[in-house]
């Protein structure tokens, strides 16, 4: 039995996606726990010139959205970046799962070999459906989220390596 496109994407996307949603949950709860200001961790950062949590929740949003719809050659909802706030964030996360679980398996049939071409900052980049996922946006993706879980941890959450596994 082979593994397939979707197999590789829209259930590892799903899944890390709940445990993004599961670590905003428990960042609130600090917050409020701890007489933090929300916005004392929704705008943190680990370095000066990195992005904020909230940047980095909605660039793995992205990722896992565009990881998804891209190979599978379906448009995906826009998402203007305009959330402030743990709730905006948790409605942002709902909104991609929604989305990519929304996508057949058939929509993959033949994907790994579809063309994949996306505009960045210092150009177009060109890849095959398979190694789009593969290269790209899964890494992409995992970057984002690490990083988040990383903000969290670094501004006092009692976070431990099974809540980035989300493994209760």
């Amino acid at each position: 039995m082979s593994f397939s496109m979707y197999q590789a994407s829209v259930p590892v996307f799903t899944r890390s996606l709940k445990m993004l949603s599961n670590l905003l949950t428990k960042a609130e709860a600090h917050a409020k726990a701890n007489g933090l200001k929300p916005e004392d961790l929704v705008e943190a950062r680990l370095a000066p010139d990195m992005y904020h949590l909230t940047r980095q929740i909605q660039a793995a949003a992205d990722a896992a959205k565009f990881g998804a719809a891209r190979p599978a050659g379906v448009t995906p909802p826009s998402h203007p970046d305009t959330e402030t706030s743990f709730a905006d964030l948790q409605a942002r996360i709902t909104s991609v799962l929604e989305f990519i679980n929304g996508i057949g398996e058939a929509a993959f049939a033949g994907s790994e070999t579809r063309d994949v071409a996306l505009k960045t900052g210092s150009g177009e980049l060109k890849f095959n459906g398979q190694d789009y996922l593969l290269s790209f946006a899964l890494p992409n993706f995992f970057f984002h989220a690490v990083t988040a879980y990383d903000i969290l941890r670094h501004k006092g959450l009692p976070l431990v390596k099974r809540d980035y596994l989300n493994i209760g």
